[in-house]
C-alpha cells in the first residue's frame, strides 16, 4: 500500500523517475488500473453534484471516463509507437498502460467537483494536470527525447478521445435537469 501511495504522489508530481520505475515493473498493472478506476469514479462523484450521487449520473460519467481513458490509451499507443516513433522508441502496450494509468492520479481530485460552484474549476484543473502527467508518462514509456513529439502524440489522441467521449455522452449520457 505504501508503494502504491508513493507512486500516486510521484506520478501526480510529474516525477519522471517514478514513471520509469512503473514502466519497468510488470507487477504495477493492477495499481495502474486501480488508479484509472478510482479517477473515473471520482469524476462520476464530482459530476453527480453536491446533492449526492444520482446512480444514473455516477454510472454514466464513470463509464464514459473509463471508455475515454481506454480509447486515449490505445490512440496514444498507435500514434506514438507506430506513426510517430522516436529513434529510441521501444515499448509495449503494457508499459504504456502502466505509466498512463498512474498519470490519472490527479483525477482523484475530481471528487471535489461536487462542491457548489467548484465543478468547472476542479474539472479543468484535474484535466490539465492529468494531461501534463500523461505527457510525462508517455515521454518515459515511449523513450522520447522531444517534448514536442510527446505533446503531438498526446494532443492528437486527446482530441480524438474527447470527440468519442462527447459522442458517448450525447448518445448514452443521462438527461440532466
Amino acid at each position: 500500500m505504501a508503494l502504491f501511495a508513493y507512486r500516486l504522489f510521484g506520478a501526480a508530481l510529474l516525477d519522471a523517475g517514478v514513471y520509469e520505475g512503473i514502466e519497468a515493473d510488470r507487477s504495477a498493472m493492477p495499481q495502474a488500473l486501480a488508479t484509472v478506476v478510482l479517477s473515473s469514479v471520482a469524476a462520476g462523484i464530482g459530476a453527480a453534484g453536491w446533492q449526492g450521487p444520482r446512480p444514473a449520473v455516477l454510472l454514466a460519467v464513470t463509464a464514459i471516463a473509463l471508455l475515454t481513458w481506454a480509447s486515449w490509451a490505445m490512440l496514444m499507443f498507435q500514434i506514438g509507437a507506430r506513426l510517430l516513433p522516436g529513434r529510441d522508441t521501444q515499448t509495449s502496450l503494457d508499459e504504456l498502460l502502466r505509466t498512463i494509468g498512474f498519470a490519472a492520479a490527479p483525477g482523484l481530485l475530481q471528487v471535489f467537483a461536487a462542491f457548489p460552484r467548484m465543478t468547472v474549476p476542479v474539472f479543468t484543473l484535474a484535466w490539465v494536470w492529468i494531461f501534463a502527467a500523461t505527457v510525462t508518462a508517455v515521454r518515459q514509456a515511449l523513450d522520447y527525447h522531444s517534448t514536442v513529439r510527446t505533446l503531438a502524440v498526446c494532443g492528437i489522441a486527446a482530441a480524438l478521445a474527447v470527440a468519442l467521449a462527447f459522442g458517448l455522452g450525447v448518445v448514452f449520457g443521462p438527461v440532466l435537469s
